[in-house]
């Protein structure tokens, strides 16, 4: 199932907002990137999760899997993606990655975020995977904060 995502190449006045500081960020947005390029089964964001959590890396990569599924199940609006080397990203990107390291902590606020980004009232089952998501995080000692 591939996502609705946008990858045409973004123009310059979409890709408002720098990269990330934090390195867990930049995991994650080079994740959700890969996997809504390339499928949710793609090897390079395999490859990034395995790197990243050694022999636990099952866990989030399968959550964040269900994350992307569930969304693009549940979108009504396309969400923009930058390719994978942009150097800048979307709007759409910064609230995907603060849905997901808020999801577990501030669930009110990741809801009206996925509300924002899906066009939808219901969003329960991309938020629990989230929270889930952010807590796998966690648990790995790898939080995801904001």
């Amino acid at each position: 199932m591939q996502p609705h995502t946008d990858h045409s190449p973004p123009s310059a006045d979409r890709l408002i907002l720098p990269l990330p500081d934090d390195r867990i960020q930049r995991l994650v947005l080079f994740a959700l990137r890969r996997m809504t390029a390339h499928g949710i089964r793609d090897a390079h964001a395999a490859n990034l999760m395995f790197n990243t959590f050694g022999i636990h890396f099952r866990r989030p990569l399968v959550l964040l899997r269900g994350f992307i599924a569930e969304l693009a199940r549940c979108s009504e609006r396309r969400i923009t993606m930058a390719p994978c080397c942009a150097l800048r990203m979307t709007g759409d990107e910064a609230a995907l990655v603060g849905v997901l390291a808020v999801a577990a902590s501030n669930p009110a606020c990741a809801a009206r975020h996925l509300r924002g980004l899906s066009a939808r009232d219901e969003v329960s089952a991309p938020l629990s995977l989230a929270a889930a998501f952010n807590e796998a995080l966690a648990d790995a000692g790898l939080p995801l904060a904001i």
